[in-house]
C-alpha cells in the first residue's frame, strides 16, 4: 500500500474512532449516573420509574425514566445506538487497516509464531467472534443469574484469551486484540441485546400491549456490564503504544490487574452516585492493582529484570520476512549508527528502558521487518530520530530512500 495512503488512512480512522468513543462513553456514564440519581416522580406510579433534576449551560433540565415503558409512545424518540455502532465499526476498520494491512510489521512476530498475514487476520477475527459467542452464551445461561460467578468466569476467559494471543501475535497485536474482544462485548450488548429488546418493547406499545419488563431488565444488566468494562478497554487500546506493557511475557497478568482496577473504580462511582456511600476501599484495590501492573511491566526490559533480580533473557533475532531481501551493508551501518541506541534489545540512550513501540533496529533482520516504519518515520516525514538527535544526515536519508524504493 502507498505509504502516504497508509498514514493518512490510519490517522482519519483513528480520529473517527476516538470521537465516536468519546460520544459512546459519555452517554454510557451519563445514563448510569441518571439511573443512580433517580428520585420518585408524582406522575409515575411507585416502582415504575422516577425523575431527576439537572442544571447545565444556564438552564434546568427535568429527566424522567419509565422502567418499562410510558403509557403511550411519544412522537419523537432519540435512539442512543449510533455512538456504539460507529465506535466499533471504526475500531475494526482501524484494526484491519493497521494490523491486518501491515501484519508483517505490527501483528506478526516470527520469534513468537511463524504465521502468514492471512492466518494472523483469521485468528484475530476468529478471536473476536469466539469471544462474543462465549460471553453472550454465559450471560444467557444460568451462570448469568449469578453476577459474581459470571464476573469470575469472564475474568478467567479474558485472561486465557490474552495468554493465547501472546502465543501467536506480537506483543502489540496481543494487547490490541484482547481489548478488541472486550470492545466487541460492549458493542454486541448494544446491537444484539439492548436495542433489539427496546424494539420489542416499542412493538408491544404499538400493538396496544404492555411490554414485558424483562426486556428492560436484561438491557440494563448488559448496559451495566459495558459500564464496568469501559476503563479496562480504554487502557488496553492505549497500552499497545507502550512496549513496557505489551512486550513483557506477563502481559496477560497486566490485563487481569487492569480489569480489576478499572472495574473497582467504576464500582466506586456507581455506588457513590446512587447514595450508597463512598467505598474508599475500591481506590485502594485499584491502586494496588496498578502498582502490581507497573512492577510486572518491568519484566519487559533488561534493566527492569535486573532491578527485580530476574535472570536476563537472551535477545532473539527474527528471520527475514518472506520475499524480503537483507538490507545492504551501507543501510545497516546507517540504521545501527543512528537508530539502534534506542531501538535495541537493551537501549543505551538515557531515559529509554525498552525499544520505543517495541520496534528493534539492531540486526539486519529487524531492519528489514521495520522497512515500512523506517520509510514513514525517517524518509517521508523525517520525524525520526526525534529532533534529529543522532544527526541523521540528508545523504544518509537518501541512501535509506533508495533502498526502500
Amino acid at each position: 500500500m502507498d505509504p502516504y495512503l497508509q498514514e493518512w488512512g490510519g490517522l482519519l480512522l483513528r480520529w473517527l474512532h476516538v470521537l465516536a468513543g468519546m460520544a459512546w462513553i459519555g452517554t454510557s456514564f451519563y445514563f448510569m449516573h441518571i439511573d443512580a440519581m433517580m428520585k420518585a416522580d408524582p406522575d409515575i406510579p411507585g416502582g415504575k420509574g422516577g425523575q431527576m433534576w439537572e442544571v447545565h449551560g444556564g438552564g434546568f433540565y427535568q429527566v424522567r425514566k419509565w422502567l418499562v415503558a410510558p403509557a403511550s409512545l411519544p412522537p419523537d424518540l432519540l435512539w442512543h445506538k449510533w455512538e456504539a455502532y460507529t465506535t466499533w465499526l471504526s475500531g475494526f476498520c482501524l484494526l484491519a487497516w493497521i494490523y491486518y494491512g501491515a501484519a508483517d510489521l505490527y501483528l506478526i512476530d516470527p520469534a513468537v509464531a511463524a504465521i502468514g498475514p492471512v492466518t494472523a487476520a483469521a485468528i484475530g477475527i476468529g478471536g473476536l467472534v469466539l469471544g462474543w459467542v462465549v460471553y453472550d452464551q454465559l450471560c444467557r445461561s444460568r451462570v448469568g443469574q449469578n453476577e459474581v460467578l459470571l464476573a469470575a468466569i469472564c475474568f478467567a476467559f479474558v485472561m486465557l484469551l490474552a495468554l493465547f494471543f501472546q502465543q501467536v501475535f506480537s506483543g502489540r497485536g496481543a494487547i490490541i486484540h484482547t481489548g478488541a474482544v472486550l470492545a466487541t462485548w460492549m458493542a454486541g450488548n448494544v446491537a444484539m441485546v439492548i436495542i433489539p429488546n427496546q424494539r420489542k418493547s416499542i412493538a408491544a406499545l404499538v400493538a396496544g400491549q404492555e411490554p414485558d419488563p424483562a426486556f428492560g431488565k436484561i438491557g440494563k444488566v448488559r448496559s451495566t456490564h459495558n459500564n464496568y468494562l469501559t476503563l479496562p478497554v480504554l487502557f488496553l487500546m492505549l497500552a499497545n503504544h507502550y512496549p513496557m506493557v505489551s512486550s513483557t511475557p506477563f502481559a496477560f497478568v497486566i490485563v487481569g490487574l487492569i480489569l480489576v482496577a478499572g472495574a473497582t473504580i467504576r464500582h466506586f462511582y456507581n455506588i457513590r452516585h446512587r447514595g450508597g456511600g463512598n467505598p474508599w476501599w475500591a481506590w485502594a484495590v485499584a491502586a494496588l492493582c496498578i502498582l502490581l501492573a507497573g512492577i510486572v511491566s518491568l519484566t519487559a526490559s533488561p534493566v527492569g529484570r535486573e532491578r527485580l533480580g530476574l535472570a536476563a533473557v537472551e535477545p532473539t533475532s527474527a528471520a527475514l520476512p518472506q520475499g524480503v531481501a537483507a538490507p545492504p551493508a551501507q543501510v545497516v551501518d546507517i540504521v545501527l549508527g543512528r537508530c539502534s541506541m534506542c531501538h535495541a534489545a537493551e537501549p543505551v540512550w538515557a531515559g529509554i528502558a525498552i525499544a520505543p513501540k517495541g520496534v528493534r533496529l539492531d540486526t539486519p533482520e529487524h531492519i528489514a521487518r521495520a522497512a515500512p516504519a523506517i520509510r514513514a518515520q525517517a524518509v517521508m516525514s523525517q520525524a525520526m530520530p526525534p529532533n534529529n538527535v543522532t544527526r541523521l544526515a540528508p545523504e544518509e536519508r537518501r541512501v535509506l530512500a533508495a533502498w526502500l524504493q
